[in-house]
């Protein structure tokens, strides 16, 4: 008589998702303590893919199973999602946080399921219903406390600017992803599309398009000097490759719709990193826009149709 092994209790997955949110929430503190040291957004945005990347490539060739062909019929998927989701992101957000602080820059990212109900609204025609109203009315509403707009300190409007094109790139992904085959694993597709996007970014640098600049110079976290190397670990490992690979595992076992909702702790985890690593804190103003936010998209979120939980499942990131 053969036992069959006890499955993990459902808590066991939700700490998983919560480590895969504070694996990504690290991913600002890193940047910002590489590029204070000299290294220029474009070189960390490609460092931070590459290594994510290639530190996943294994596990996705495994996940495969020899059936390489799926690569090639999907290639549009996995370039889109690369140069988008995944440069394009990192990038624009990597550019904000040089001129806004970490917890800012990721709380107007996360505006991106706003931008999804916004962009559906002009492709489709169909209004959004009265839930989804109120949570895009309250998110705009957070984003003015955000910003300060009616502080003594004024944030810099670039960085909110790349915030935004940051926001729309993340809006993207929810969109590629929701198209995206089932015949291509979530894993292959995370990895496939980093390798794309340092690609890319590595491309845009070469052609002198982009500053892409680099050092060996010891970078500072938590008022302690140490190799610039720790940081470039910590940002491909932690913020990368283990956050993605723990984020699909708990939406597997989670669906979309609740690892989404636990996903948003990203942004707490990111201000908390922030604080302890950099030194970065809040103002109460914006402290309580940013909750605002939250509060607005996770009534966003609530209003999405279940029929849209896709098997993609691949985590944005930060």
């Amino acid at each position: 008589m053969t036992m069959r092994a006890a499955s993990p209790h459902p808590a066991t997955w939700l700490v998983v998702a919560l480590v895969s949110a504070a694996g990504f929430g690290t991913a600002g503190s890193f940047a910002s303590a590489l590029m204070e040291a000299g290294w220029t957004p474009a070189a960390t945005t490609t460092v931070r893919l590459a290594l994510g990347g290639l530190l996943l490539a294994p596990i996705a060739a495994w996940q495969l199973r020899g059936r390489y062909a799926t690569l090639t019929r999907h290639w549009r998927t996995i370039a889109a999602f690369g140069l988008i989701a995944c440069a394009g992101t990192q990038l624009l957000f990597f550019l904000a946080i040089t001129r806004l602080p970490v917890g800012i820059a990721l709380l107007i990212e996360y505006l991106a399921p706003v931008l999804v109900v916004g962009w559906t609204w002009a492709t489709t025609r169909v209004r959004p219903g009265v839930l989804v109203g109120v949570g895009t009315l309250l998110a705009i509403a957070g984003l003015l406390g955000v910003i300060d707009v009616f502080g003594e300190v004024r944030v810099d409007p670039l960085g909110v600017l790349f915030g935004l094109g940051a926001a729309a790139c993340l809006g993207a992904y929810f969109v590629i992803s929701a198209d995206s085959p089932v015949e291509l694993p979530p894993l292959t597709l995370a990895a496939g599309g980093l390798l794309v996007g340092a690609a890319g970014v590595g491309l845009v640098g070469a052609l002198g398009l982009l500053p892409m600049r680099a050092s060996l110079d010891p970078v500072t976290i938590a008022d302690t000097t140490v190799p610039a190397p720790v940081s470039v670990l910590g940002l491909g490992l932690l913020a990368t490759a283990l956050a993605y690979l723990t984020g699909i595992i708990a939406t597997r076992h989670l669906g979309s719709r609740l690892a989404s909702f636990v996903g948003l702790t990203e942004v707490l985890f990111a201000a908390a990193w922030a604080w302890l690593l950099l030194g970065q804190s809040l103002r109460p103003t914006q402290l309580a826009g940013g909750v605002v936010i939250i509060v607005g998209v996770l009534l966003v979120r609530l209003a999405e149709p279940r029929a849209r939980e896709t098997p993609v499942d691949v985590q944005p990131t930060s």
